[in-house]
């Protein structure tokens, strides 16, 4: 496969079934933040220690693939049938959800808000996060203007509070404890 088509030169790229649209689309943001994402956990998993990859490094390998089929699924114009695209379903969201639940039952209990780092895994997993609400937003914005399906919203939300939950537990098997956030007092 060729990785350069020339066909994108003029500012403007092809959704799935070949519809052409500006790459600044609000569509084209969406996925491309996903995209971004995705890249994110990447480089969190290339981060992870030996002692926290075992539990995290499956659970984040699955997420990059199911990032693949969000991006699938905003790359189809949403008036086009998805064909054999990989669709992002409920089951996916119920996963994220029991992934949340079985990190977090090995973590303290939060009372306070953390600020974001730690280890290099768990503050690349907190960019991550943040990149997953931006697409959030995004999507929200789309959805706004066009059919969206309503399950890609609750996977992006359920996966940026995995996201939260993985950074805590990649620091916990570091032995880095959460840094509390010190609220300031007006002078």
């Amino acid at each position: 496969m060729r990785i350069y088509t020339r066909t994108g030169d003029g500012g403007q790229t092809s959704l799935r079934w070949g519809e052409r649209v500006p790459k600044n689309a609000l569509r084209v943001e969406v996925y491309g933040t996903v995209d971004e994402a995705n890249a994110q956990v990447g480089l969190a998993l290339a981060l992870l220690d030996a002692e926290a990859a075992g539990p995290l490094q499956g659970v984040l390998l699955r997420v990059q693939q199911e990032l693949f089929a969000v991006g699938a699924d905003l790359a189809t114009p949403p008036d086009r049938g998805r064909g054999d695209n990989p669709r992002v379903t409920e089951a996916m969201v119920a996963g994220l959800e029991a992934d949340i639940d079985r990190l977090q039952a090995d973590l303290d209990p939060l009372r306070a808000f953390i600020l974001p780092g730690g280890t290099p895994a768990a503050a690349a997993l907190h960019v991550a996060r943040t990149v997953v609400r931006r697409a959030e937003r995004s999507l929200v914005a789309l959805a706004a203007q066009e059919p969206v399906d309503p399950v890609l919203l609750k996977y992006l939300n359920r996966l940026s509070d995995l996201l939260f939950v993985a950074a805590r537990a990649a620091n916990r098997a570091a032995g880095v404890p959460d840094t509390l956030v010190e609220w300031q007092k007006p002078r």
